[in-house]
Parts: structure tokens; C-alpha cells; sequence
């Protein structure tokens, strides 16, 4: 039988992904309830089912009779069937009995029970309905990456805090820490007032020894691509950095240019030194002319076969290594230049010299990297040093400009290794879930170094981010990407990504990008995104049981990315910064 607030409503078109319905008496409808765009309906019909959608837009119709009549258009979610909520369905018989609010405990039906108790994560309530939490199924949000984007000022620092904290403090028993890892990329100093027992590392105790850099970073770091001699220069690096690692790692089983084995990058510098310089034996090419004290350089007239120091290549290299040497001048019959003393490796050296001796890049280059271990490193950045953390905080915003991109590469690529490495061992050993200690990756700002861009100097943190995109939760390796402009990431990186919370977005290019690549067909809901309020967001994805308007839990503690009150600061009295202090903090003094 039809309730009588039903009357007040009847269905009135059924589309595929639309529902219109006609309301004569609103407030009757509504039964005192606001009503609003993303409110939910109920519709019932002559089975036991009822359809349950979400209001999308509404008009006001006058009839003939000067009466005025609301035109609901609702996007259908799901069915109700037997009490339990089932996504899609299309089994709504025609005529409907009859249209109302869906009531609060319809609404908390298909949230509560859609997500098995065991595996149940919630960090967010229902906007309309703070009342109604909102869950997730914890392992397809994190074993699936995660994209949150937003403008400035939607809350974006707020919802990773507030995500993490709980995921960190999620415990099935007594113990002070969980199994959670998570490496946040920091690039605005953000997150350390939100995670204070965090592993925090910054430019002043990162270190990131120069050997684990792979071919690309290496010498992305080095090489100017736009030299003309940039072929000759790589040639020549390249040998020289891998015969340095079978030098210093002679027991390796094998040795690459890409292997992450310790070489010292003082003695490839003597060696370049030594290559840009040399002279030969023009009579022995065999024989170089180094000046030392067991042998003269004999009368300018003269030539002589055996004049000079022999050795093979191998020799040759390793007394390169071993410091700057001096040799004689070239002479028109008796000494000519070597093979790389034209000048081609001039700009090489001196940009080479000037990087590696650079205060700020010592995170890199600095002394540390002598005694660093692979293993030690990834302790390190994985928060299992002598204080053990869930956390890793690593605050970028203190790394050149010029390097951020590699440190940004350097880091995801080997915890990305790590993860395959893992996988590899206990696969072997016949463990039927290849990694127990999977790992989240926070890139806060993603479009800052992994842009939809070609430039060269992009090329080595993309890489490393879109294979973890591509391959990485296969290895226990995640990722959470935050950014406020969605349309400046690469897409390769951006379309990987399963689960989504797109929050107030103004920027009409961010907008339409965000949803050419949301996953689920969502009517008119995407056209909220410029208007949604501070914290307030659109959840999608796999680990939703449907597309929600959600209001995401306060974190505790908050990140410091709190606007600074302009006016009220404006309004003290006349404040003298200490220039001085600030001057020895800029200079590191």
C-alpha cells in the first residue's frame, strides 16, 4: 500500500542513468528534511526492491492550473533487495509505487554493510549527514593507489594526515606499533607537526650515498644533454664509474653499470682529470707520459720508443684513480695529446667538479656516502632505525631545485626495488603473500616532479613513478599522489590510480580532466567539485561501495598548511624579524 507521504511523488521518466521524478508538495515529501542536491531517494516497487539514487539537479515546473510542481532528476546507485544493498541493477518494474527520502537507516544499510567488519577503514563521514560513516575496504584503498586532488585551501594536507593517523593506529591487538610503512615526499615542510613521532629526515640528515644513482640520474646530474660532446662524455663516464665498481667490489659476482655496488666518485674525478690531460708516447702509444721521478724526459731532439710509462687499459685506469696527475707537454714529434685531451671533457670536469663538491648537495656527494650500505639506506628511509616508525617524513623543501627531481627518483626507485627483491625471496621460499610489510608512497605536489612534461630534466623521477604506478602494488609498493593541479601529471601515473577523492577544484582544465578519468559514469556529481566546501570531497573508486559526497574526519595533530591570517597579523604591533638568524638559516652558517 502507498504511504501517504508517497503520494506527493511520482516517477515520471525512467532513463539509464537517470531517474525524474515529480513532487507536487514538497514539504511534504520531504517530511521537515532539507532536501538538496545529493540527497538520497527511495524507490519502491511492486517486488520487494527499492532502487536508491542521488539527487543530481531539480526544477520548479508551473502546470496549467498556476500550480508549481518540483522536477527531481536522480542518479541511480543501487537496489535495496532482501536488506541488503547491491550496486547497479536495473530491475526497477515499471510503474514504480512510490518515491521518498531514503531514510537514515536505509542510508547507514548501504554504507554499513558493504564492507566485511575485518577489513573495514573509515576516515570520513556522509556530507549531508555527519551521522552516516562512510567506509572503505581497506585493503582495495590501499593495495590500489590513491589520487587526492584539490585547490589550494580544499584540505588536501588535512585528509593525508587525517588518512594516515588512522591507518597507523589501527591495531588487531596490544601492541605499540602496527605493520604500517609509509614514506611521505614533503615538499612543503607540512607533515611534521602531523606525525611527531615520525621518522624525519631532511637535508641535514638525509643521506643518499651517489652509488645507488642509476645510469639516468647519474647523469642527469652530470651531463649537459644539449653539449655536442654529451655522447663522448657519457662513453667515457660510463666506463670509468663501472670499472670503479669492479675495482672497489672485486668479489662481485658481476658488475654493471647500473649496479648499486660502492665506487668512489673522487677517484673517477682524478681519472677525468688525468684523461682531459695526457699525453703519449708518439713513437708507443702504449706509453704515457707522466712525470715522475723514476724516469726523464729525454733531450728535446730525441725520440725514444720506450720513453714514458707503459700500461694496458686496465692499468691505465686504475693509476688514474689514484690521484691528479701531472704530465709533460706535447711536443710536435716526440709527445702527442691522448685521446680525450682536445678539450672534449673540459665542461665535463668542471661541471662535474663543481657538483660534487657543492656544500648543499652533500646529502649526495658528502663524505657519508663512503661508509653508507644499500641496507642501511633503506632502513633508514623506511623508518627501522634504532627508533623504530611507521612514518617517514622527508622534508624535500630544503634540496637544490635542480636535484629534487633525482632525489625524488632515487628514493621511489630503490624502496621499488626493495619491494621486487622482497617479493623475490619470498617467493622462493614458497610464501604464499610475497611481501608481509607493504609500503605506501606519499607524493604531496605531484605534479612538481612528475609533470606531463618531456623535459629532460622530468625524465628520471617519471620513470620511476610510473613503473611503481604500472607494476608496483604487484611488490607490495603504493601510491598516494596529492595534487592541485590534476591536469599538469603525467598521465600514465594519474589514470593507474583506482581510488579517488576529488575535493574543490576551481580551475575548469583540472575539472574536466578529473573527470575524463574518474572510473565510474557520474552524471552532473562532477560539477559539484568547484563548489564543495574545506574537507569536503567526492569519494570514488573500488573501495567504495558507490560515489559519495563526503566530509573527511579532522586530523589530530594537523600539518602546519594553515592559511596565515594576513589582516589579523596586519592589525599588531610592528614586528622586527631577527634578519640575522634567518640569515645563517638561508646560508646554513
Amino acid at each position: 500500500m502507498t504511504s501517504p507521504n508517497q503520494m506527493h511523488a511520482e516517477v515520471i521518466a525512467v532513463f539509464p542513468d537517470k531517474v525524474k521524478i515529480s513532487v507536487d508538495d514538497i514539504a511534504a515529501f520531504s517530511r521537515g528534511e532539507p532536501i538538496k542536491v545529493g540527497s538520497y531517494l527511495k524507490i519502491t516497487d511492486n517486488e520487494d526492491c527499492a532502487l536508491i539514487g542521488i539527487i543530481e539537479n531539480y526544477c520548479i515546473e508551473v502546470t496549467s492550473q498556476d500550480k508549481r510542481r518540483h522536477v527531481i532528476e536522480a542518479l541511480p546507485l543501487g537496489i535495496i533487495r532482501e536488506g541488503k544493498f547491491i550496486r547497479g541493477g536495473d530491475t526497477l518494474t515499471i510503474p514504480p509505487t512510490g518515491v521518498a527520502p531514503a531514510s537514515e537507516d536505509d542510508i547507514k544499510k548501504i554504507f554499513d554493510e558493504s564492507v566485511d567488519p575485518n577489513k573495514k577503514f573509515t576516515f570520513c563521514t556522509l556530507a549531508a549527514n555527519a551521522s552516516i560513516r562512510i567506509p572503505v575496504e581497506g585493503n582495495r584503498f590501499f593495495n590500489k593507489h590513491i589520487a587526492i586532488v584539490g585547490s589550494t585551501g580544499a584540505g588536501k594536507s588535512h585528509t593525508i594526515s587525517s588518512i594516515i593517523q588512522k591507518a597507523v593506529s589501527a591495531k588487531n591487538g596490544e601492541y605499540s606499533l602496527n605493520n604500517s610503512h609509509v614514506v611521505i615526499f614533503d615538499i612543503h615542510s607540512e607533515y611534521k607537526t602531523a606525525f611527531p613521532d615520525a621518522n624525519f629526515l631532511d637535508i641535514g640528515n638525509l643521506n643518499l650515498p651517489y652509488w645507488l644513482l642509476n645510469s639516468e640520474e647519474l647523469e642527469e646530474i652530470l651531463l649537459d644533454t644539449g653539449e655536442r660532446d654529451n655522447y663522448n662524455q657519457s662513453s667515457v663516464f660510463r666506463n670509468l664509474v663501472t670499472e670503479n665498481k669492479r675495482k672497489h667490489n672485486p668479489n662481485a659476482p658481476s658488475v654493471f653499470y647500473d649496479s648499486p655496488l660502492q665506487f668512489k666518485i673522487q677517484e673517477v674525478l682524478n681519472a677525468l682529470h688525468n684523461m682531459k690531460s695526457e699525453t703519449i708516447n708518439a713513437k708507443n702509444e702504449s706509453r704515457y707520459m707522466i712525470k715522475d721521478s723514476s724516469y726523464k724526459l729525454l733531450d728535446e731532439g730525441k725520440t725514444d720508443a720506450n720513453l714514458g710509462l707503459q700500461l694496458s687499459a686496465k692499468e691505465r685506469l686504475h693509476k688514474y684513480f689514484e690521484s691528479k696527475l701531472n704530465f709533460h707537454q706535447s711536443k710536435a714529434q716526440s709527445i702527442t695529446k691522448g685521446d680525450y685531451a682536445d678539450g672534449t671533457l673540459d665542461k665535463f670536469y668542471a661541471r662535474f667538479e663543481s657538483k660534487v663538491t657543492q656544500d648543499r648537495l652533500n646529502f649526495l656527494f658528502g663524505s657519508a656516502a663512503d661508509s653508507a650500505t644499500l641496507e642501511g639506506t633503506l632502513q633508514a628511509l623506511l623508518g627501522y632505525g634504532e627508533t623504530k616508525s611507521n612514518v617517514t617524513v622527508i622534508d624535500l623543501s630544503g634540496v637544490p631545485f635542480e636535484v629534487l627531481s633525482i632525489t625524488v627518483s632515487l628514493i621511489s626507485r630503490i624502496l621499488f626495488e626493495y619491494g621486487y627483491y622482497y617479493k623475490v625471496l619470498r617467493s622462493g621460499a614458497g610464501e604464499k603473500i610475497n611481501n608481509d610489510a607493504p609500503i605506501l608512497l606519499v607524493y604531496e605536489e605531484a605534479h612538481k616532479y612528475v609533470p606531463n612534461s618531456e623535459l629532460a630534466k622530468y625524465r628520471a623521477s617519471k620513470m620511476s613513478i610510473e613503473r611503481i604506478a604500472k607494476e608496483g602494488r604487484k611488490y607490495g609498493v603504493t601510491l598516494l599522489l596529492s595534487s592541485q593541479r590534476p591536469s599538469e601529471i603525467s598521465e600514465t601515473i594519474f589514470s593507474q590510480c583506482s581510488n579517488f577523492l576529488a575535493m574543490r577544484l576551481t580551475n575548469p582544465n583540472d575539472q574536466s580532466y578529473v573527470a575524463r578519468l574518474l572510473p565510474d559514469t557520474l552524471g552532473n556529481l562532477v560539477d559539484k567539485l568547484p563548489t564543495l566546501g574545506a574537507g569536503e570531497a567526492l569519494l570514488i573508486g573500488e573501495a567504495v561501495v558507490m560515489p559519495s559526497l563526503v566530509k573527511i574526519n579532522q586530523c589530530a595533530p594537523e600539518p602546519s598548511s594553515s592559511d596565515i591570517p594576513y589582516f589579523e597579523l596586519w592589525k599588531k604591533e610592528w614586528m622586527n624579524p631577527d634578519f640575522a638568524t634567518i640569515k645563517k638559516t638561508w646560508l646554513k652558517e
